[in-house]
Protein backbone atom coordinates (compact mmCIF):
# COMPACT_ATOMS: atom_id res chain seq x y z
CA UNK A 1 0.00 0.00 0.00
CA UNK A 2 2.78 2.24 0.45
CA UNK A 3 4.79 1.79 -2.59
CA UNK A 4 0.97 2.24 -4.35
CA UNK A 5 1.21 6.40 -2.22
CA UNK A 6 4.66 6.39 -3.40
CA UNK A 7 4.08 5.93 -6.89
CA UNK A 8 1.46 8.02 -7.15
CA UNK A 9 2.72 10.98 -4.67
CA UNK A 10 6.62 10.60 -7.31
CA UNK A 11 3.91 10.82 -10.12
CA UNK A 12 2.90 14.44 -9.57
CA UNK A 13 5.98 15.35 -9.01
CA UNK A 14 7.23 13.21 -11.79
CA UNK A 15 4.28 14.56 -14.40
CA UNK A 16 5.15 18.20 -13.82
CA UNK A 17 8.87 18.13 -14.56
CA UNK A 18 8.29 15.67 -17.29
CA UNK A 19 6.16 18.80 -19.02
CA UNK A 20 9.19 20.71 -18.30
CA UNK A 21 11.40 18.32 -20.13
CA UNK A 22 9.63 17.89 -23.01
CA UNK A 23 8.38 21.14 -23.49
CA UNK A 24 4.83 20.32 -22.77
CA UNK A 25 4.07 22.46 -19.85
CA UNK A 26 2.59 25.15 -21.34
CA UNK A 27 0.32 23.13 -23.39
CA UNK A 28 -1.77 21.47 -21.14
CA UNK A 29 -2.57 21.74 -17.64
CA UNK A 30 -1.51 21.05 -13.95
CA UNK A 31 -4.15 18.15 -13.24
CA UNK A 32 -2.48 16.56 -17.10
CA UNK A 33 0.66 17.09 -15.99
CA UNK A 34 -0.17 14.84 -12.74
CA UNK A 35 -2.27 12.21 -14.83
CA UNK A 36 0.97 12.23 -17.09
CA UNK A 37 2.63 11.47 -14.51
CA UNK A 38 1.26 8.86 -12.30
CA UNK A 39 0.79 7.20 -14.89
CA UNK A 40 4.84 7.61 -16.28
CA UNK A 41 5.25 6.33 -12.95
CA UNK A 42 3.38 3.48 -13.38
CA UNK A 43 5.47 2.85 -16.79
CA UNK A 44 8.96 3.92 -15.36
CA UNK A 45 8.34 1.50 -12.54
CA UNK A 46 7.35 -1.50 -14.60
CA UNK A 47 10.22 -1.00 -17.02
CA UNK A 48 12.79 -0.54 -14.28
CA UNK A 49 11.89 -3.57 -12.47
CA UNK A 50 10.16 -6.23 -15.34
CA UNK A 51 11.86 -5.48 -18.12
CA UNK A 52 15.30 -4.41 -16.86
CA UNK A 53 15.57 -6.54 -13.89
CA UNK A 54 16.63 -3.20 -12.26
CA UNK A 55 16.32 -2.84 -8.00
CA UNK A 56 15.21 0.80 -7.66
CA UNK A 57 15.50 0.79 -4.04
CA UNK A 58 13.84 3.14 -1.65
CA UNK A 59 15.87 6.72 -2.19
CA UNK A 60 14.02 9.55 -3.44
CA UNK A 61 16.08 10.36 -5.91
CA UNK A 62 16.34 6.72 -7.73
CA UNK A 63 12.44 7.19 -7.90
CA UNK A 64 11.91 10.07 -8.86
CA UNK A 65 14.18 9.70 -11.99
CA UNK A 66 12.26 6.62 -12.71
CA UNK A 67 8.94 8.26 -12.51
CA UNK A 68 10.25 11.14 -14.87
CA UNK A 69 11.97 8.62 -17.13
CA UNK A 70 8.42 7.34 -17.39
CA UNK A 71 6.65 10.14 -18.09
CA UNK A 72 9.27 11.45 -20.70
CA UNK A 73 8.13 8.45 -22.39
CA UNK A 74 4.32 8.67 -22.76
CA UNK A 75 4.89 11.83 -23.28
CA UNK A 76 7.56 11.17 -26.16
CA UNK A 77 4.77 8.80 -27.36
CA UNK A 78 1.35 11.79 -26.94
CA UNK A 79 3.72 13.97 -28.84
CA UNK A 80 4.65 11.15 -32.04
CA UNK A 81 0.83 10.53 -32.15
CA UNK A 82 -0.61 13.84 -32.18
CA UNK A 83 1.90 15.34 -34.81
CA UNK A 84 1.21 12.49 -37.43
CA UNK A 85 -2.45 13.23 -36.40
Amino acid sequence: MLDLLWTILFGALAGWLASLIMGTNSQQGFIIDVLVGIAGSFTGNYIFINLLHFSLGGDFITRLITAVAGACILLGLYKLITRRS
